[in-house]
């Protein structure tokens, strides 16, 4: 068993996000050109957030957290927030007077989170000289480095185990949690890219994933048990704005109850049949030119509608402006419909945030649907454009009906947002801010005021439950 992780503060910060490469800053500057960022200096909003939106309270990073928060599970009366240091558990039985519980220092980043029942999957994307928590970081190029999932016992808020580690080809920059289909262990999608040459389990075109199984008795013994290679041919390499090629995917949403998962992955969108979880097979794959980076993806309640965002430049270049456009670094809204070989999709439409954000860092991420019964509302991070409240009911013309954008250009002496991921969760809004901490809204809009009457027991929203009111969701 891995040693308990220590408490102690750690030295340096990475501002990298979602792809953490060099070649970022080369894509921003071609997109972008000479001064084309600096042409819109201020939001048109002449306040931080619309009347419907109201920020509630923040909690600020603890003190051992020195790098990046990144994203956000939920169980019960608590939210998990990941980050490149390891983990925050905080109390949220009060969503409006949230309590830090315990805070786990242990590096590797990306700090993806997801949770079921007493344990919690964290991923490490940055290799460390072994499975310890205070393992120090090593190159990539060290055949003996450690990445994957590491697992712990969180039944004790107060004081989490780390049970085991799992090494997986690449690392693990984001995981998916999916139920087996007999209840007694958890299947995790371990997605990942980057392949090195000099990484000997991660040599190109790393066309797979990693499913992990985590007995729920036993999670002492959770092994690797497949790698299904998702591009056999190879996957797209011929976009111009394309980061990477496509070897591997960057996150994989699963819909478990009508045994669906889309992938975002890189230069591809793809969607899957998961009715066998361990052999998942890629049934419909599409290809946009304004797509840069396949990022994430969610289903509308039904199904009938997926969204996937375009992470443009990594996180890390200014793409809400008017030169960029509004079909960049956007969401692209796809209909699903019943294909001759399966599910296909077809596009309907693109959004993307109006409120150009000149030249501080915007672009599409990570976010949940509102579970309004019958209706399609999502909530959404745009790192420091702020969160967006998105009506697509009509995915042909979807609009924004609200918006929390913390900007100290509008407003003297605040702290500006820089949110990585936004969920929907028991009638509030969190926010993994990657500086600001935790942010709480609550949504005063009667379109949305439904979604008060659905609660959840558990929530990774990369595992999309579906919804009703009053039905709760999770492990009972």
């Amino acid at each position: 068993m891995p040693p308990s992780p220590f408490r102690a503060p750690r030295a340096g910060r990475r501002r990298s996000t979602a792809v953490a490469l060099a070649a970022a800053a080369t894509l921003a500057a071609g997109l972008l050109g000479p001064g084309a960022a600096s042409a819109d200096t201020v939001p048109p909003a002449d306040d931080i957030s619309s009347d419907n939106v109201t920020h509630v309270t923040n909690v600020p990073k603890p003190e051992a957290v020195s790098s990046v928060n990144s994203d956000l599970a939920f169980t019960g009366d608590y939210a998990i927030g990941g980050n490149y240091d390891g983990f925050v558990i905080y109390d949220i039985s009060e969503p409006e007077q949230p309590e830090i519980v315990s805070e786990v220092v242990c590096p590797g980043g990306q700090g993806d989170v997801s949770v079921s029942g007493d344990l919690l999957y964290f991923s490490v994307d940055y290799a460390r000289a072994n499975e310890d928590c205070g393992a120090p970081a090593v190159p990539t190029s060290d055949p003996n480095g450690f990445e994957g999932i590491r697992v712990f016992d969180i039944s004790d808020k107060t004081a989490p185990e780390y049970v085991s580690a799992v090494r997986t080809d690449c690392g693990s920059h984001t995981n998916t949690l999916v139920p087996s289909k007999d209840g007694e262990s958890d299947l995790l999608y371990v997605s990942s890219y980057s392949p090195s040459s000099n990484f000997p389990n991660c040599q190109p075109p790393h066309d797979s994933i990693s499913i992990i199984e985590v007995p729920h008795d036993s999670p002492e013994d959770a092994a690797v048990v497949n790698e299904p290679v998702m591009f056999p041919d190879g996957g797209n390499h011929d976009q111009d704005n394309l980061l990477l090629p496509t070897q591997g995917c960057h996150d994989i949403t699963v819909y478990a109850e009508k045994d669906i998962a889309a992938g975002a992955c890189m230069g591809d969108g793809v969607l899957m049949d998961i009715s066998d979880p361990v052999n998942p097979v890629v049934t419909e794959r599409i290809q946009d030119p304004n797509f840069a980076f396949w990022h994430s993806a969610t289903f509308t309640n039904n199904a009938d509608t997926v969204m996937f965002t375009d992470e443009l430049g990594g996180g890390g270049a200014p793409t809400c402006t008017e030169e960029i456009g509004p079909e960049r670094g956007a969401d692209a809204i796809y209909t699903i419909g019943d294909g001759e070989d399966g599910p296909s999709m077809e596009f309907a439409s693109y959004f993307k945030i109006e409120r150009h954000q000149g030249d501080q860092i915007c672009v599409a991420h990570n976010g949940s649907l509102i579970p309004v019964p019958g209706r399609d509302y999502f909530v959404q991070s745009w790192y420091q454009g702020g969160i967006s409240v998105i009506d697509f009911n009509d995915p042909t013309d979807p609009k924004e009906i609200g918006y929390f954008d913390m900007d100290s250009r509008v407003e003297d002496g605040v702290q500006d947002n820089d949110t990585w991921s936004t969920y929907y969760y028991n009638g509030y809004v969190f926010s993994s801010d990657i500086e600001r901490g935790i942010d709480v809204l609550r949504l005063e809009d009667p379109r949305l005021r439904a979604a008060e009457q659905v609660h959840m027991d558990e929530f990774n929203p990369q595992s999309q439950p579906s919804y009703r009111p009053g039905r709760g969701h999770g492990r009972d």
